[in-house]
Protein backbone atom coordinates (compact mmCIF):
# COMPACT_ATOMS: atom_id res chain seq x y z
CA UNK A 1 0.00 0.00 0.00
CA UNK A 2 2.66 2.33 1.05
CA UNK A 3 4.51 1.57 -2.78
CA UNK A 4 1.24 2.26 -4.19
CA UNK A 5 0.65 5.62 -2.29
CA UNK A 6 4.57 6.45 -3.40
CA UNK A 7 3.74 6.14 -7.43
CA UNK A 8 0.53 8.18 -7.15
CA UNK A 9 1.90 10.89 -5.33
CA UNK A 10 4.71 10.33 -8.24
CA UNK A 11 2.22 10.47 -11.01
CA UNK A 12 0.22 13.60 -9.50
CA UNK A 13 3.70 15.45 -8.65
CA UNK A 14 4.07 15.06 -12.78
CA UNK A 15 0.62 15.74 -14.01
CA UNK A 16 0.50 18.75 -11.87
CA UNK A 17 4.15 20.06 -13.45
CA UNK A 18 2.71 19.65 -16.64
CA UNK A 19 -0.16 21.31 -16.33
CA UNK A 20 1.36 23.89 -14.32
CA UNK A 21 3.96 24.52 -17.34
CA UNK A 22 1.36 24.17 -20.14
CA UNK A 23 -0.61 26.97 -18.60
CA UNK A 24 2.51 29.17 -18.10
CA UNK A 25 3.41 29.05 -22.20
CA UNK A 26 -0.25 29.58 -22.77
CA UNK A 27 0.07 32.67 -20.33
CA UNK A 28 3.32 33.56 -22.29
CA UNK A 29 1.88 33.32 -25.71
CA UNK A 30 -1.35 35.20 -24.56
CA UNK A 31 0.98 38.21 -23.61
CA UNK A 32 2.73 37.99 -26.77
CA UNK A 33 -0.11 37.94 -29.03
CA UNK A 34 -2.17 40.74 -26.96
CA UNK A 35 1.37 43.05 -27.87
CA UNK A 36 1.81 41.77 -31.19
CA UNK A 37 -2.09 42.89 -31.82
CA UNK A 38 -1.67 45.80 -29.82
CA UNK A 39 1.30 46.87 -32.32
CA UNK A 40 -0.68 46.03 -35.80
CA UNK A 41 -3.91 47.52 -34.04
CA UNK A 42 -3.48 50.15 -31.64
CA UNK A 43 -1.86 53.03 -33.73
CA UNK A 44 -4.99 52.56 -36.29
CA UNK A 45 -2.37 52.32 -38.71
CA UNK A 46 -4.56 51.57 -42.03
CA UNK A 47 -3.18 50.29 -44.76
CA UNK A 48 -3.15 51.20 -48.17
CA UNK A 49 -5.16 48.43 -50.03
CA UNK A 50 -6.44 50.92 -52.58
CA UNK A 51 -2.61 51.20 -53.67
CA UNK A 52 -2.44 47.33 -54.10
CA UNK A 53 -5.27 47.39 -56.63
CA UNK A 54 -3.46 49.84 -58.91
CA UNK A 55 -0.06 48.76 -58.49
CA UNK A 56 1.52 46.59 -61.46
CA UNK A 57 3.34 45.03 -58.76
CA UNK A 58 0.33 42.92 -57.44
CA UNK A 59 0.95 39.26 -58.37
CA UNK A 60 -1.63 37.32 -59.70
CA UNK A 61 -3.53 34.77 -57.45
CA UNK A 62 -5.01 31.47 -58.76
CA UNK A 63 -7.54 30.26 -56.28
CA UNK A 64 -7.97 26.69 -56.10
CA UNK A 65 -11.23 25.19 -54.00
CA UNK A 66 -10.93 21.42 -54.11
CA UNK A 67 -14.64 20.19 -53.83
CA UNK A 68 -16.45 16.90 -52.69
CA UNK A 69 -20.15 16.30 -52.29
CA UNK A 70 -20.38 20.42 -51.67
CA UNK A 71 -23.81 20.88 -53.78
CA UNK A 72 -25.20 22.64 -50.58
CA UNK A 73 -23.11 25.70 -50.90
CA UNK A 74 -20.44 25.74 -53.57
CA UNK A 75 -22.34 28.01 -55.98
CA UNK A 76 -22.48 30.73 -52.68
CA UNK A 77 -18.57 30.30 -52.27
CA UNK A 78 -17.91 30.63 -55.81
CA UNK A 79 -20.29 33.82 -55.77
CA UNK A 80 -17.83 35.74 -52.97
CA UNK A 81 -14.76 34.59 -54.71
CA UNK A 82 -15.98 36.40 -58.20
CA UNK A 83 -16.54 39.25 -56.21
CA UNK A 84 -13.17 39.71 -54.45
CA UNK A 85 -11.47 42.64 -54.60
CA UNK A 86 -8.22 41.93 -56.08
CA UNK A 87 -6.30 43.36 -59.44
CA UNK A 88 -6.41 39.40 -61.26
CA UNK A 89 -7.13 36.17 -60.20
CA UNK A 90 -8.22 32.43 -61.57
CA UNK A 91 -10.52 30.70 -59.45
CA UNK A 92 -10.16 26.57 -60.44
CA UNK A 93 -12.99 24.68 -58.93
CA UNK A 94 -11.71 20.86 -58.72
CA UNK A 95 -14.63 18.75 -58.56
CA UNK A 96 -12.91 15.21 -56.92
CA UNK A 97 -15.29 12.54 -57.97
CA UNK A 98 -18.19 14.11 -56.11
CA UNK A 99 -21.61 11.98 -55.76
CA UNK A 100 -24.08 14.52 -55.55
CA UNK A 101 -24.49 17.10 -57.74
CA UNK A 102 -22.00 19.14 -57.17
CA UNK A 103 -20.49 19.28 -60.91
CA UNK A 104 -24.06 19.43 -62.64
CA UNK A 105 -24.70 22.56 -60.01
CA UNK A 106 -21.27 24.36 -61.48
CA UNK A 107 -21.81 23.95 -64.67
CA UNK A 108 -25.44 25.04 -64.31
CA UNK A 109 -24.76 28.18 -62.18
CA UNK A 110 -21.87 29.72 -64.33
CA UNK A 111 -22.44 28.60 -68.10
CA UNK A 112 -19.27 25.93 -68.42
CA UNK A 113 -18.45 24.56 -71.56
CA UNK A 114 -15.79 21.90 -71.99
CA UNK A 115 -12.67 22.94 -73.42
CA UNK A 116 -9.28 21.71 -74.50
CA UNK A 117 -6.54 22.79 -72.04
CA UNK A 118 -2.87 21.29 -72.02
CA UNK A 119 -2.28 20.38 -68.65
CA UNK A 120 1.49 20.27 -67.03
CA UNK A 121 2.04 17.40 -64.58
CA UNK A 122 4.20 19.07 -61.99
CA UNK A 123 2.54 17.04 -59.71
CA UNK A 124 1.91 13.41 -59.69
CA UNK A 125 -2.60 13.08 -59.72
CA UNK A 126 -5.05 11.06 -60.57
CA UNK A 127 -7.24 11.63 -63.98
CA UNK A 128 -8.82 14.48 -64.99
CA UNK A 129 -11.67 13.87 -67.20
CA UNK A 130 -12.87 17.04 -68.52
CA UNK A 131 -11.85 20.60 -68.19
CA UNK A 132 -14.71 23.62 -68.15
CA UNK A 133 -14.91 26.93 -68.56
CA UNK A 134 -17.54 29.13 -67.50
CA UNK A 135 -19.17 31.06 -70.88
CA UNK A 136 -20.03 34.14 -68.63
CA UNK A 137 -16.71 34.72 -66.05
CA UNK A 138 -13.64 33.71 -68.66
CA UNK A 139 -11.41 33.21 -65.31
CA UNK A 140 -13.84 30.34 -63.66
CA UNK A 141 -12.60 27.13 -64.28
CA UNK A 142 -13.78 23.59 -63.41
CA UNK A 143 -11.78 20.34 -63.09
CA UNK A 144 -13.31 17.29 -63.45
CA UNK A 145 -11.07 14.64 -61.81
CA UNK A 146 -11.13 10.76 -60.60
CA UNK A 147 -11.54 10.91 -56.79
CA UNK A 148 -8.24 11.25 -55.07
CA UNK A 149 -8.88 12.97 -51.70
CA UNK A 150 -8.03 16.93 -51.26
CA UNK A 151 -4.31 16.69 -51.41
CA UNK A 152 -4.53 14.80 -54.81
CA UNK A 153 -7.27 17.89 -55.90
CA UNK A 154 -5.37 20.51 -54.94
CA UNK A 155 -2.09 18.98 -56.58
CA UNK A 156 -4.31 19.08 -59.75
CA UNK A 157 -5.78 22.84 -59.29
CA UNK A 158 -2.10 23.73 -58.85
CA UNK A 159 -1.00 21.83 -62.35
CA UNK A 160 -3.69 23.67 -64.09
CA UNK A 161 -3.00 26.98 -62.38
CA UNK A 162 -1.14 29.78 -64.55
CA UNK A 163 0.04 32.24 -62.07
CA UNK A 164 2.64 32.51 -59.57
CA UNK A 165 0.87 32.39 -56.14
CA UNK A 166 -2.09 30.28 -55.29
CA UNK A 167 -4.43 29.83 -52.56
CA UNK A 168 -6.17 26.97 -51.20
CA UNK A 169 -9.73 27.40 -50.14
CA UNK A 170 -12.48 25.24 -48.74
CA UNK A 171 -15.47 24.56 -51.05
CA UNK A 172 -17.33 25.86 -48.12
CA UNK A 173 -16.10 28.92 -47.28
CA UNK A 174 -17.12 32.57 -48.19
CA UNK A 175 -13.97 35.49 -48.40
CA UNK A 176 -14.53 39.17 -47.46
CA UNK A 177 -14.22 41.04 -50.08
CA UNK A 178 -10.99 42.41 -49.38
CA UNK A 179 -9.24 39.13 -47.77
CA UNK A 180 -6.88 38.64 -50.60
CA UNK A 181 -5.63 42.18 -50.92
CA UNK A 182 -4.35 41.60 -47.09
CA UNK A 183 -3.30 38.75 -46.89
CA UNK A 184 -0.69 39.06 -50.28
CA UNK A 185 0.13 42.68 -48.39
CA UNK A 186 3.31 40.34 -46.82
CA UNK A 187 4.05 38.69 -49.63
CA UNK A 188 4.61 41.76 -51.82
CA UNK A 189 5.99 43.89 -49.33
CA UNK A 190 8.30 41.27 -48.18
CA UNK A 191 9.96 40.93 -51.77
CA UNK A 192 9.55 37.52 -52.12
CA UNK A 193 10.85 36.22 -48.20
CA UNK A 194 7.22 35.38 -47.03
CA UNK A 195 6.41 32.19 -49.21
CA UNK A 196 3.46 31.44 -47.47
CA UNK A 197 0.57 33.98 -45.85
CA UNK A 198 -2.59 32.77 -43.80
CA UNK A 199 -5.93 35.00 -43.23
CA UNK A 200 -8.05 33.98 -40.09
CA UNK A 201 -10.89 31.44 -40.18
CA UNK A 202 -14.37 32.28 -38.32
CA UNK A 203 -17.64 30.47 -38.35
CA UNK A 204 -20.08 31.33 -40.83
CA UNK A 205 -23.17 29.26 -38.89
CA UNK A 206 -25.62 32.06 -37.56
CA UNK A 207 -24.52 34.72 -39.82
CA UNK A 208 -26.96 35.62 -42.93
CA UNK A 209 -25.00 35.24 -46.15
CA UNK A 210 -26.59 35.98 -49.45
CA UNK A 211 -24.85 35.72 -52.91
CA UNK A 212 -21.61 34.88 -51.14
CA UNK A 213 -21.60 38.51 -49.46
CA UNK A 214 -21.81 38.07 -45.19
CA UNK A 215 -24.46 40.66 -44.75
CA UNK A 216 -25.26 40.35 -41.08
CA UNK A 217 -22.54 38.48 -38.47
CA UNK A 218 -24.43 36.69 -35.58
CA UNK A 219 -23.36 33.79 -33.35
CA UNK A 220 -24.79 30.48 -33.79
CA UNK A 221 -27.41 29.03 -31.65
CA UNK A 222 -26.17 25.43 -31.36
CA UNK A 223 -23.57 25.16 -28.46
CA UNK A 224 -21.13 23.20 -30.29
CA UNK A 225 -20.73 25.88 -32.87
CA UNK A 226 -20.56 28.52 -30.45
CA UNK A 227 -17.65 26.66 -28.55
CA UNK A 228 -15.92 26.46 -31.85
CA UNK A 229 -16.54 30.01 -32.57
CA UNK A 230 -14.63 30.80 -29.41
CA UNK A 231 -12.26 27.83 -30.18
CA UNK A 232 -10.78 29.43 -33.80
CA UNK A 233 -10.49 32.86 -31.64
CA UNK A 234 -8.16 30.91 -29.41
CA UNK A 235 -6.22 29.56 -32.11
CA UNK A 236 -5.89 32.05 -34.47
CA UNK A 237 -5.59 35.02 -32.29
CA UNK A 238 -3.42 34.08 -29.39
CA UNK A 239 -1.69 30.60 -31.01
CA UNK A 240 -0.68 31.80 -34.32
CA UNK A 241 -0.20 35.27 -33.63
CA UNK A 242 2.42 34.43 -31.05
CA UNK A 243 4.32 31.71 -33.54
CA UNK A 244 4.02 33.78 -36.32
CA UNK A 245 5.77 36.78 -34.52
CA UNK A 246 9.08 34.45 -35.03
CA UNK A 247 8.45 32.47 -38.54
CA UNK A 248 7.50 29.47 -35.73
CA UNK A 249 4.21 28.68 -37.46
CA UNK A 250 3.30 24.77 -37.95
CA UNK A 251 -0.17 25.20 -39.49
CA UNK A 252 -1.56 27.35 -41.71
CA UNK A 253 -5.22 26.47 -42.66
CA UNK A 254 -6.61 24.60 -45.40
CA UNK A 255 -8.96 26.68 -45.57
CA UNK A 256 -7.85 29.78 -46.08
CA UNK A 257 -3.87 30.13 -47.20
CA UNK A 258 -1.41 31.25 -49.81
CA UNK A 259 1.43 29.78 -51.36
CA UNK A 260 4.68 30.37 -53.32
CA UNK A 261 3.58 27.98 -56.35
CA UNK A 262 7.46 27.51 -57.32
CA UNK A 263 8.48 26.78 -53.72
CA UNK A 264 5.59 24.27 -53.02
CA UNK A 265 6.26 22.20 -56.17
CA UNK A 266 9.88 21.97 -55.48
CA UNK A 267 8.99 20.69 -52.30
CA UNK A 268 6.46 18.05 -53.74
CA UNK A 269 3.11 19.45 -53.70
CA UNK A 270 0.95 18.06 -51.02
CA UNK A 271 0.85 14.58 -49.49
CA UNK A 272 -1.88 11.98 -50.43
CA UNK A 273 -1.26 9.75 -47.73
CA UNK A 274 -1.93 11.54 -44.46
CA UNK A 275 -4.91 13.30 -43.32
CA UNK A 276 -3.26 16.47 -42.15
CA UNK A 277 -2.03 17.58 -45.63
CA UNK A 278 -2.54 21.29 -44.80
CA UNK A 279 -0.38 20.95 -41.46
CA UNK A 280 2.43 18.74 -42.97
CA UNK A 281 2.48 20.96 -46.25
CA UNK A 282 3.70 23.28 -43.91
CA UNK A 283 6.14 22.02 -41.89
CA UNK A 284 7.70 20.57 -44.77
CA UNK A 285 8.06 24.05 -46.49
CA UNK A 286 10.20 24.57 -43.24
CA UNK A 287 12.32 21.83 -43.40
CA UNK A 288 12.60 21.98 -47.40
CA UNK A 289 13.89 25.91 -47.27
CA UNK A 290 15.94 25.19 -43.60
CA UNK A 291 17.61 22.08 -46.04
CA UNK A 292 18.38 23.95 -49.11
CA UNK A 293 19.81 27.04 -47.25
CA UNK A 294 16.66 29.66 -47.68
CA UNK A 295 16.76 30.17 -44.21
CA UNK A 296 15.00 34.24 -45.13
CA UNK A 297 12.03 32.60 -46.30
CA UNK A 298 9.09 33.31 -43.77
CA UNK A 299 5.70 31.75 -43.32
CA UNK A 300 3.58 34.17 -41.82
CA UNK A 301 -0.32 34.55 -39.97
CA UNK A 302 -2.42 37.48 -40.92
CA UNK A 303 -5.39 38.42 -38.49
CA UNK A 304 -7.07 40.91 -40.37
CA UNK A 305 -8.28 38.89 -43.74
CA UNK A 306 -11.27 36.84 -42.84
CA UNK A 307 -12.69 33.47 -44.37
CA UNK A 308 -15.87 32.12 -43.17
CA UNK A 309 -16.74 28.60 -43.27
CA UNK A 310 -19.40 26.24 -41.78
CA UNK A 311 -18.88 24.40 -38.56
CA UNK A 312 -20.33 21.29 -37.90
CA UNK A 313 -23.26 21.27 -35.41
CA UNK A 314 -23.55 17.56 -34.63
CA UNK A 315 -21.57 16.32 -32.27
CA UNK A 316 -20.80 12.98 -34.14
CA UNK A 317 -19.55 14.92 -37.02
CA UNK A 318 -17.83 17.07 -35.22
CA UNK A 319 -16.23 14.16 -33.54
CA UNK A 320 -14.98 12.90 -36.65
CA UNK A 321 -13.37 16.38 -37.15
CA UNK A 322 -11.74 16.32 -34.06
CA UNK A 323 -9.97 12.60 -34.17
CA UNK A 324 -8.76 13.63 -37.98
CA UNK A 325 -7.38 16.71 -36.99
CA UNK A 326 -5.47 14.88 -34.17
CA UNK A 327 -4.48 11.93 -36.58
CA UNK A 328 -3.43 14.43 -39.24
CA UNK A 329 -0.86 16.59 -36.32
CA UNK A 330 0.72 13.32 -35.23
CA UNK A 331 1.42 11.88 -39.11
CA UNK A 332 3.09 15.72 -39.56
CA UNK A 333 5.23 15.24 -36.71
CA UNK A 334 5.86 11.57 -37.16
CA UNK A 335 6.87 12.47 -41.02
CA UNK A 336 9.16 15.20 -40.03
CA UNK A 337 10.67 13.53 -36.90
CA UNK A 338 14.64 14.58 -37.38
CA UNK A 339 13.32 18.04 -36.91
CA UNK A 340 12.75 17.58 -32.94
CA UNK A 341 15.21 19.60 -31.24
CA UNK A 342 17.61 19.94 -33.73
CA UNK A 343 19.21 23.16 -34.34
CA UNK A 344 19.76 23.31 -37.69
CA UNK A 345 16.02 24.12 -38.28
CA UNK A 346 15.83 26.77 -35.70
CA UNK A 347 13.40 27.68 -33.60
CA UNK A 348 10.92 25.45 -35.55
CA UNK A 349 12.62 22.66 -34.51
CA UNK A 350 13.48 24.09 -30.88
CA UNK A 351 10.57 25.32 -29.69
CA UNK A 352 7.41 24.81 -32.01
CA UNK A 353 8.17 20.87 -32.96
CA UNK A 354 8.55 20.58 -29.19
CA UNK A 355 5.50 22.94 -28.21
CA UNK A 356 3.24 20.62 -30.63
CA UNK A 357 4.44 17.30 -29.81
CA UNK A 358 4.48 18.02 -25.96
CA UNK A 359 1.08 19.93 -25.50
CA UNK A 360 -0.88 19.48 -28.68
CA UNK A 361 0.49 15.64 -29.50
CA UNK A 362 0.32 14.22 -25.72
CA UNK A 363 -1.96 16.92 -24.38
CA UNK A 364 -4.83 14.91 -24.42
CA UNK A 365 -2.92 11.74 -22.65
CA UNK A 366 -1.73 13.32 -20.04
CA UNK A 367 -4.85 15.36 -19.34
CA UNK A 368 -6.48 11.92 -19.34
CA UNK A 369 -4.21 10.44 -16.88
CA UNK A 370 -5.28 13.61 -14.62
CA UNK A 371 -9.12 12.73 -14.95
CA UNK A 372 -8.21 8.98 -13.91
CA UNK A 373 -5.31 9.75 -10.96
CA UNK A 374 -8.35 11.73 -9.37
CA UNK A 375 -11.14 9.06 -9.60
CA UNK A 376 -8.67 6.35 -8.90
CA UNK A 377 -7.68 8.30 -6.17
CA UNK A 378 -11.29 8.47 -4.82
CA UNK A 379 -11.96 5.07 -5.13
CA UNK A 380 -8.74 3.82 -3.13
CA UNK A 381 -9.27 6.65 -0.54
CA UNK A 382 -6.26 8.43 -1.69
CA UNK A 383 -7.09 11.37 -3.08
CA UNK A 384 -4.76 14.53 -2.11
CA UNK A 385 -7.09 17.37 -2.27
CA UNK A 386 -4.91 20.23 -2.31
CA UNK A 387 -3.72 18.23 -5.83
CA UNK A 388 -7.49 17.86 -7.41
CA UNK A 389 -8.11 21.54 -6.52
CA UNK A 390 -4.82 22.62 -7.89
CA UNK A 391 -5.18 20.50 -10.72
CA UNK A 392 -9.01 21.88 -11.04
CA UNK A 393 -8.06 25.70 -11.21
CA UNK A 394 -4.92 25.31 -13.42
CA UNK A 395 -7.42 23.46 -16.53
CA UNK A 396 -9.66 26.37 -15.39
CA UNK A 397 -7.10 28.99 -15.58
CA UNK A 398 -5.61 26.87 -19.09
CA UNK A 399 -8.90 26.58 -20.86
CA UNK A 400 -12.07 28.70 -19.84
CA UNK A 401 -10.17 31.81 -18.65
CA UNK A 402 -7.30 31.89 -21.81
CA UNK A 403 -10.42 31.42 -23.93
CA UNK A 404 -12.39 34.01 -22.42
CA UNK A 405 -9.40 36.29 -23.15
CA UNK A 406 -9.44 35.31 -26.72
CA UNK A 407 -12.66 37.05 -26.99
CA UNK A 408 -11.24 39.88 -25.18
CA UNK A 409 -8.75 39.84 -27.89
CA UNK A 410 -11.30 39.63 -29.91
CA UNK A 411 -12.75 42.81 -29.14
CA UNK A 412 -9.44 44.46 -29.07
CA UNK A 413 -8.53 44.12 -32.81
CA UNK A 414 -11.10 42.68 -35.10
CA UNK A 415 -14.00 43.25 -33.77
CA UNK A 416 -16.35 40.89 -35.82
CA UNK A 417 -18.70 40.61 -33.06
CA UNK A 418 -19.98 44.23 -32.18
CA UNK A 419 -23.08 43.08 -30.37
CA UNK A 420 -22.34 43.29 -26.33
CA UNK A 421 -25.06 40.67 -25.64
CA UNK A 422 -22.96 38.47 -28.45
CA UNK A 423 -19.56 39.14 -26.56
CA UNK A 424 -21.01 38.26 -23.03
CA UNK A 425 -22.73 35.04 -24.57
CA UNK A 426 -19.53 34.18 -25.79
CA UNK A 427 -17.52 34.99 -22.26
CA UNK A 428 -19.74 32.95 -20.27
CA UNK A 429 -19.82 29.62 -22.75
CA UNK A 430 -16.02 30.30 -22.79
CA UNK A 431 -15.92 30.34 -18.56
CA UNK A 432 -18.09 26.35 -19.08
CA UNK A 433 -15.34 25.29 -21.60
CA UNK A 434 -13.37 23.19 -19.06
CA UNK A 435 -17.21 21.39 -17.07
CA UNK A 436 -18.16 19.68 -20.13
CA UNK A 437 -16.71 20.79 -23.87
CA UNK A 438 -12.83 20.26 -22.85
CA UNK A 439 -13.39 16.67 -21.79
CA UNK A 440 -14.83 15.47 -24.46
CA UNK A 441 -12.76 16.93 -26.88
CA UNK A 442 -10.44 15.32 -24.51
CA UNK A 443 -11.56 12.15 -25.82
CA UNK A 444 -12.19 12.85 -29.39
CA UNK A 445 -8.38 13.02 -29.75
CA UNK A 446 -7.78 9.96 -27.28
CA UNK A 447 -9.69 8.78 -30.22
CA UNK A 448 -7.51 9.80 -32.95
CA UNK A 449 -4.67 8.31 -31.30
CA UNK A 450 -5.74 5.42 -31.21
CA UNK A 451 -6.93 5.64 -34.72
CA UNK A 452 -3.22 6.81 -35.87
CA UNK A 453 -1.91 3.62 -33.92
CA UNK A 454 -3.87 1.11 -35.70
CA UNK A 455 -3.38 3.16 -38.85
CA UNK A 456 -6.53 4.56 -39.74
CA UNK A 457 -6.54 7.05 -42.67
CA UNK A 458 -10.47 7.49 -43.43
CA UNK A 459 -11.39 11.06 -43.39
CA UNK A 460 -15.32 10.19 -42.33
CA UNK A 461 -18.55 12.33 -44.15
CA UNK A 462 -18.52 15.66 -43.18
CA UNK A 463 -22.33 16.83 -44.04
CA UNK A 464 -23.24 20.45 -45.16
CA UNK A 465 -26.07 22.21 -44.85
CA UNK A 466 -25.20 25.38 -46.65
CA UNK A 467 -23.98 28.53 -45.50
CA UNK A 468 -25.29 31.03 -48.00
CA UNK A 469 -28.31 31.80 -49.99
Amino acid sequence: MEILHTVFTVVNTLIFLYVLFVSLFYFLLFIVSALQLRKMYGLEDKSPYAELLESSFTPPVSILVPAYNEEAGIVASVRSLLATNYPTFEIIVVNDGSKDRTLATMLEAFSMKKVQKAVRKSVETKRIRDVYVSEVYPDLWLLDKENGGKADALNAGINVSQYPYFCSLDADSVLERDAFLKVMKPIIDSDGEVICSGGSVRIANGCRIERGEVLDINLPSNKYAIMQVIEYMRAFLMGRIGLSRHNMLLIISGAFGVFNKDIVVRAGGYRHDTVGEDMELIVRLHRYTREHKMKKRTIIYVPDPVCWTEAPEDASILRKQRSRWHRGLMDSLRLHKRMFLNPRYGLVGLVSFPYFFFVEMLGPIIEAFGYLAILIGLAIGQTYWPFAASLLLLSILNGSLLSAGAVLLEEWSLRKYPRVSDLTKLCLYALTETFWYRPMNTFWRLEGTWQFLRKQQGWGEMKRKGVSK
